[in-house]
């Protein structure tokens, strides 16, 4: 593939807040840790303290991947994805350290952009080994087990084709059954045709969703099949031996509201920035978790309760509870980051343009409970473009950066540029505001009062000038309907539904053109931490 690269800013698509973070204003630097660069990478390892356990990380990952499971060996076999048995093994060590990246267990994958962090992680990992050879940086995909938000992740966009799994859901996310998404499986393989790897992906599907008990192991499946061989290692924190590490935080938080008290303080502050709040922390930013329940947990009336329930504790009996059952609190948005840090030895966390932002909400709630916050990097986005749209592309003549204007703009460009007139009237209006600055000098020395009068006088004659150049660009675009027309297709066949490709396709139908050699082009044409947005064309 050809790639080309262009500024985030140039798209139009990402927030102001994230090209301030990547400008590194100096009024968000109080927000985060580090630069996302090798120099802020140098100076966080020199001084970085991991908390978390190395060998009950490594022993859950190990069981976790089935060790003592002769089933699940049959897929998770060291013999077949050496590199992620390898990176287990590294992670007991204390020069290793985690590149993370979260994401909802979306169904087959969900949008492109699911895959894109993976790979940004993967990259990345590489990138810190080749600065930094004395030390291992391991590539992490962090399950999203226990959201309960069923409807986010319950669909998938393939080839303009929703794929949807229809099924009454309750509780974590990652403990549902996936047996009863037979229709929307063969749905996502009938769309994915019988052409190049489509039998290799719809076998990985059909493994992934019709082996396992449970979404979130389907959901390791997949995910080891597209990149297990890079040596991904990917977590499922919805364990007890994890969330015993936690049980501290849990505690403290729940009963003192800590993390209510520093992130909204924190809120506020970047509120007055401009900054657009992504999460705002509740009182208590925990639920309460068992098999098809997760519910808020709130104090009222002197005791903690959990919503829609029956269940609720005293102070004592919620220490009891948390002591004894650590893995029945689940974290929320606010507090799931915090979670991860104390589990993981992590150096940097891969997120997309919200969550970066909502990150920056948090490193005060981090500095409370002295866990090193992480470096921020900005995922890498990109756009893929066939062979097909590409020679459409190359016969308008258009660059990559005119592709993120909107198909007006393209096409009144491609007209003034190609027309054999002279649409644009900006030279005729230089002349005629040369004259009007005569006529205001005349007016004012007969009586000062009229200049206004004059300037509004000007002003009306620029709105009818400028849509006279709008009429004569219409009239030359009626002239070149059918080249125009090219826009159109070209536009709605990267920009589905008006928006990033990234955003709603999914991985697969590129995938079955390309095989695993798509990943590959991924990871060898993503670069972390140039923060541009890639263009790769077919």
């Amino acid at each position: 593939m050809d790639s080309a690269c262009i500024d985030y800013k140039d798209t139009g698509y990402f927030s102001q807040t994230i090209s301030d973070y990547l400008d590194n204003i100096p009024e968000l630097r109080s927000f985060y840790s580090h630069r996302p660069d090798m120099q802020g990478f140098a100076a966080l390892l020199k001084n970085k303290k991991v908390i978390a356990n190395r060998e009950v990380l490594a022993s859950v990952l190990d069981l976790q991947y089935g060790l003592d499971n002769k089933e699940d060996q049959r897929f998770y076999g060291s013999e077949k994805w050496p590199l992620v048995w390898k990176n287990i093994d590294l992670l007991s060590k204390e020069n290793t350290y985690t590149i993370t990246t979260g994401h909802q267990l979306n169904i087959f994958a969900g949008p492109l952009y699911f895959i894109y962090k993976i790979v940004t992680a993967i990259k990345l990992s590489r990138q810190l080994k080749e600065k930094f050879p004395d030390k291992n940086f391991v590539p992490v995909y962090w399950m999203a087990s226990e959201d309960h938000d069923f409807a986010e992740i319950n669909y998938t966009n393939i080839g303009g084709k929703k794929v949807h799994w229809w099924y009454e859901a309750y509780g974590a996310t990652g403990r549902i059954n996936p047996e009863t998404m037979r229709q929307a499986i063969n749905q996502y393989k009938g769309a994915l045709g019988i052409n190049g790897h489509a039998d290799e992906l719809a076998t990985i599907i059909e493994t992934a969703y019709t082996k396992f008990d449970k979404l979130a192991d389907a959901t390791r499946y997949l995910v080891n099949a597209l990149f297990g061989q890079y040596g991904l290692v990917i977590i499922d924190a919805d364990d007890h031996k994890f969330k015993h590490q936690f049980a501290q935080i849990i505690e403290r938080d729940i009963i003192e509201q800590n993390s209510f008290q520093n992130i909204s303080a924190t809120n506020e502050q970047l509120h007055q920035l401009g900054v657009h709040i992504q999460v705002n922390p509740r009182e208590i930013n925990f639920f309460y978790l068992l098999d098809g329940l997760r519910e808020r947990i709130v104090f009222e009336n002197g005791s903690y309760q959990v919503l829609n329930s029956e269940i609720r504790f005293s102070e004592a009996e919620l220490k009891q509870e948390i002591k004894q059952y650590p893995e029945r609190f689940s974290p929320n948005v606010v507090m799931r980051p915090l979670y991860q840090e104390c589990i993981l030895p992590n150096i940097a966390y891969v997120g997309g343009g919200a969550e970066v932002v909502y990150w920056l909400e948090l490193k005060s709630n981090f500095d409370f409970y002295k866990v090193d916050f992480p470096i921020l990097i900005l995922r890498n986005s990109g756009l893929l473009i066939g062979k097909e749209t590409a020679s459409k592309i190359a016969r308008m003549e258009l660059e990559p950066t005119d592709l993120f204007k909107s198909t007006d703009d393209i096409k009144n460009n491609w007209v003034k540029k190609h027309s054999k007139h002279t649409l644009s009237l900006t030279e005729e209006w230089r002349e005629l505001s040369s004259v009007f600055e005569k006529i205001k000098l005349r007016a004012h020395k007969i009586d000062s009062t009229l200049v206004p009068s004059t300037d509004a006088v000007q002003a009306r004659l620029k709105h009818a000038i400028d849509n006279l150049e709008k009429k004569l660009v219409k009239a030359e675009k009626i002239n070149y309907h059918t080249r125009l027309e090219q826009v159109e297709h070209i536009k709605g066949d990267i920009f589905p539904k008006d928006s990033l490709q990234e955003r709603t396709e999914n991985f697969g139908l590129f995938y079955v053109k390309w095989g695993q050699y798509f990943i590959d082009e991924l990871i060898r044409n993503f670069e972390p931490l140039d923060f541009k947005f890639t263009v790769l064309t077919e």
